[in-house]
């Protein structure tokens, strides 16, 4: 007969005053895509074929008429603040943000577009506590994609920073076909995602 386990697992505690983006690059045997948001992390659950899928079908479709200015990444930390690190699903940011390949971020002055896609986990994330992050930084453009309808295709809802405050409007939903002219021209056929 062996003896049972009672070895609890360990979690790291939190500081005092939370965790910062120093601390989410040094602390060790994080799993991967941690995010950091309002000083706590957040580990990120397995994600859903959709998941990958509609985010593969997006990067190739900007990758596709994007300017040499510009360059997508997808699944990089972005830095706000020292409070606030997460990780879009996709990131255009400007080709001079690109270091070189061991580059673990990029500061949220050079991102032009985030994009994340909504998944059960994430979905409060998604859709309320990181669109004000990232207009709050000064993210021009962003995109929430999500599963609907009956084939379960992505649609996707653009936002565009307003004006006269930091804070998004929405500028377009889309269904079967993305086509938008900013932040550069883009066209997406969106129900390609059948073939993937």
């Amino acid at each position: 007969m062996t003896a049972e386990s009672t070895e609890q697992p360990h979690w790291p505690m939190p500081p005092m005053d939370g965790y910062t983006v120093d601390d989410l690059f040094t602390l060790p045997n994080l799993p991967p895509h941690t995010e950091l948001i309002d000083g706590s992390l957040v580990f990120v659950s397995p994600q859903r074929y959709f998941h990958f899928t509609a985010i593969d079908l997006l990067v190739s479709g900007l990758r596709s008429t994007l300017p040499p200015e510009l360059k997508v990444a997808r699944e990089m930390t972005v830095l706000l603040d020292k409070r606030n690190g997460p990780e879009p699903d996709i990131s255009v940011v400007s080709a001079s943000a690109k270091t070189g390949p061991m580059q673990t971020h990029f500061d949220g002055r050079d991102v032009r577009l985030a994009v994340e896609v909504i998944s059960p986990e994430s979905e409060s994330r998604d859709r309320y506590t990181k669109p004000v992050k990232y207009a709050a930084a000064g993210i021009r453009h962003f995109w929430l994609v999500e599963m609907a309808g009956p084939d379960s295709r992505p649609v996707v809802q653009v936002y565009e920073l307003a004006q006269t405050a930091r804070e998004y409007a929405l500028t377009g939903i889309h269904h079967d076909h993305l086509k938008v002219d900013v932040p550069y021209t883009i066209d997406i056929d969106l129900t390609a995602i059948d073939n993937l």
